[in-house]
């Protein structure tokens, strides 16, 4: 699954949300400064290109929908992606840099601690 850029990624979570829709409705969805239409139109094509998003004709217009289903599929792979990259593939590495940063709470942690005592089970 190729990495999508920013602006790609803002679109496939309109997408996500809205199931289907035309250039309009995403448009509509975006926060201001709202997009101009060709660069919306634009950036979608990519995303058929990436495999992302296919599109049913209505005439001349198109109404978009996701292939890539759930956020889900996309959020494991980036997160795969930044352990690989960032922490060696180590996801205890990665956990101590969130907790060495003050980036997670320790409510979080103890929720992570049952989920692990619970698969061991």
């Amino acid at each position: 699954m190729e990495k999508l850029a920013k602006r790609e990624e803002q679109i496939m979570r309109v997408l996500w949300q809205l199931e289907k829709a035309f250039v309009k409705e995403i448009i509509a969805e975006m926060p201001e400064p709202k997009p101009h239409y060709n660069t919306i139109s634009t950036i979608i094509r990519i995303l058929e290109d990436k495999g992302y998003v296919a599109h049913k004709s209505f005439g001349t217009t198109h109404q978009y929908y996701p292939i890539i289903q759930k956020k889900d599929e996309y959020q494991k792979t980036e997160v795969s992606n930044v352990l690989k990259t960032y922490f060696s593939d180590s996801p205890s590495k990665m956990m101590l840099h969130f907790a060495k940063e003050d980036k997670i709470s320790e409510e979080e942690l103890k929720e992570i601690m049952e989920m692990i005592k619970k698969r061991k089970s």
